[in-house]
C-alpha cells in the first residue's frame, strides 16, 4: 500500500503525542480530514525543505486534478500539521506558496480554501440520438404511485420504534431477520391472507429477487436441475433460477391460468397463483388443488409470489396457495407493491425443515435489510397503519382502473382490457399483429409501456397474443390523466 500523508508517523508533534489537537487560529475550533498521497513525492524524513516541497506538489496536485474542489476548506495549519506529523510551519509555508501561486486563498475568520477556479470536467461519451425523447409518462407494470408513500405516518411509526427500540437494533442482526417485524407479519398473513405463518418460520430478505436466489441455491443442493415456471412472468426472475444452476421449464397457460397437468417430472415450480403475472388471471380453484396434490406425491416445493395480493376489487379476495399446505408452499410476499421497492423489505413464509437452512444461506451471503427499517415497519403494521394504508391505496387504485377501461371504452372500441378485479396494472388486448406497433406509437407519445411478448418466456410453446400491459398504478396523480391519454393516442 503506498504511503500517505494521512497516516504517516514520523517528524515532530504526532497526533499520538499531541492527543489529537484540532482547531488553531482561524478555525474556530473546526476542522476536516484531509487525506495527501505522499508516495513519489520526494518527500525525505527529517529533511524540511524536502518535506515542505512534498506537502506542496501533493496539495497542488490535489486541487489540479479536481480532488479539492472549489470553495473547499483546508484544515488549519496546526491540525494538519498534527495529523501529519511535521511541523506546523512546514504547513503553514506550503500553504503560503500555494495561496502566491493562486491555488489557495487565505482569508482572516475564513481559514484557508481551494481557490474559486475552472475544473475541467470529464466529457460524456456521445450517445446516440432518441427519436421519441426521454419518456415523459410512465405505465410500466411493477410498481406503484411511489408520490403516494405515506412519508409523516412513516415518519411517526419510526420515531415510536426507534424509542422503544433495544439497543441491539443497532447492532447484526439474527439472519432471520428482526423478531418484531417476524411477529408482526405472523399475525397480518395469518388475517389478511390466509397464510399460516409462526415467526419461526418467516425469514425477511431484502427483496424478492434475492428470496428467490436463496431458495434456487437450496433447490440445487437438494440435487435439482430444472425448476417450472409460468409461460409469461418476469426474466428477472428466472435468470436468477438460471444463475443457481437450475434451467427453468414454462408450462402452458390458457384462460384458467398456468396449467398444473406439466408439473410431472418436475419437483419445484413457482407460481403467481392469486393473481398471475403479467396475464391477470387467478388460478383456477381445481388447479390451486391441483398443485398441492402434485406436490404431496412427487415430494414437490411450490414458490408461490404473492406481490401484490393486498389489492382485489370486484370480487373477494384469493387467499394465498400456501393455506392449502404450509409444508409444500413456500409464501414470498414484499412490500414493494404495498409501500414502495426502495424499503428493501420482503419476506418468505417457509416449510419448518428448510427455515433453519434458508436463513443460513441468507447469513453466508451477507444480504440484509436495515434493521431500523423493520422495526419501523413492524410498528407500521401493529399500529393499523399499514392497513389504512392499504385501503386507501385500494380506493385509488381502483378509481384509475375504472377510468382507464372507461376511456378506452371511449376511445380505443377496437381493443378489450382484461385482468381487471385485482392487482396495480391491466392487459389490453389488442388486434392481431399490432403489439409492436403499438408499443412503438407510445414511445413517440413519449410514453414508457411494455407489451405482454416482452413477458413471455422463451421457450413457451403457445402462440403469443397480442397485448399491452398497462401498469396504472404507477404514476403520480398529478401525471395519470395526461399518462391516460398519452395512451389513448397510441391505440388503433
Amino acid at each position: 500500500m503506498d504511503d500517505s500523508w494521512a497516516n504517516r508517523s514520523g517528524g515532530s508533534g504526532s497526533a499520538r503525542e499531541s492527543g489529537g489537537e484540532s482547531g488553531g487560529s482561524g478555525s474556530g475550533g473546526w476542522s476536516v480530514d484531509l487525506h495527501l498521497d505522499a508516495a513519489g513525492a520526494g518527500a525525505r524524513p527529517g529533511v524540511r525543505s524536502g518535506v515542505r516541497r512534498s506537502l506542496t506538489d501533493a496539495l497542488r496536485e490535489a486541487v489540479r486534478s479536481g480532488r479539492l474542489a472549489p470553495g473547499t476548506r483546508l484544515p488549519s495549519s496546526r491540525t494538519l500539521a498534527v495529523d501529519l506529523g511535521v511541523a506546523r510551519n512546514t504547513v503553514a509555508d506550503a500553504y503560503a506558496d500555494l495561496v502566491a501561486e493562486g491555488w489557495l486563498t487565505a482569508r482572516q475568520g475564513s481559514g484557508t480554501r481551494v481557490a474559486e477556479r475552472e475544473v475541467p470536467r470529464p466529457v460524456a461519451p456521445a450517445r446516440p440520438p432518441r427519436t421519441g425523447g426521454a419518456p415523459l409518462y410512465d405505465l410500466m407494470a411493477g410498481t406503484p404511485d411511489l408520490a403516494s408513500f405515506p412519508r409523516a405516518q412513516w415518519l411517526k411509526a419510526a420515531r415510536r420504534a426507534l424509542a422503544a427500540a433495544p439497543d441491539g437494533v443497532l447492532g447484526y442482526e439474527d439472519p432471520r431477520g428482526r423478531v418484531e417485524l417476524r411477529t408482526a407479519l405472523a399475525s397480518y398473513l395469518a388475517r389478511a391472507r390466509g397464510v399460516h405463518a409462526h415467526p419461526d418460520r418467516i425469514v425477511v430478505v431484502p427483496g424478492f429477487a434475492h428470496g428467490l436466489t436463496l431458495l434456487g441455491e437450496l433447490l440445487r443442493a437438494r440435487g435439482l436441475r430444472s425448476v417450472a415456471v409460468e409461460s409469461y412472468g418476469l426474466d428477472l426472475h428466472w435468470e436468477r433460477l438460471t444463475r443457481a444452476g437450475l434451467r427453468t421449464v414454462p408450462l402452458a397457460f390458457d384462460e384458467l391460468g398456468t396449467r398444473t397437468d406439466g408439473l410431472a417430472g418436475h419437483r419445484a415450480v413457482l407460481m403467481t397463483p392469486a393473481h398471475q403475472f403479467p396475464m391477470g388471471v387467478p388460478l383456477h380453484p381445481d388447479r390451486r388443488a391441483a398443485a398441492v396434490d402434485w406436490a404431496r406425491r412427487a415430494d414437490g416445493l411450490i414458490l408461490e409470489d404473492d406481490y401484490d395480493g393486498e389489492f382485489r376489487y370486484d370480487r373477494q379476495p384469493v387467499g394465498a396457495l400456501q393455506g392449502l399446505d404450509p409444508d409444500r408452499v413456500v409464501y414470498l410476499g414484499t412490500a414493494s407493491k404495498s409501500l414502495a421497492p426502495g424499503l428493501r423489505l420482503a419476506w418468505m413464509v417457509l416449510p419448518d425443515r428448510l427455515a433453519l437452512e434458508v436463513a443460513e444461506l441468507k447469513y453466508a451471503a451477507g444480504a440484509a435489510s436495515s434493521s431500523l427499517d423493520q422495526v419501523t415497519l413492524a410498528e407500521f403494521m401493529t399500529s393499523g397503519a399499514y392497513d389504512r394504508h392499504v385501503r386507501a391505496s385500494r380506493l385509488r387504485y381502483r378509481r384509475r382502473r375504472d377510468q382507464l377501461v372507461a376511456a378506452l371504452a371511449e376511445r380505443a372500441p377496437d381493443v378489450r382490457v382484461t385482468g381487471i378485479a385485482a392487482g396495480l396494472h391491466a392487459v389490453v388486448r389488442l388486434p392481431p399483429g399490432s403489439e409492436q406497433a403499438v408499443v412503438q406509437a407510445a414511445h413517440w407519445q413519449r410514453l414508457a409501456l411494455q407489451g405482454v411478448s416482452r413477458f413471455r418466456h422463451p421457450l413457451a410453446v403457445a402462440p403469443s397474443e397480442d397485448a399491452l400491459v398497462v401498469g396504472y398504478g404507477t404514476p403520480p396523480d398529478h401525471a395519470w390523466v395526461a399518462a391516460l391519454d398519452a395512451l389513448c393516442r397510441a391505440l388503433p
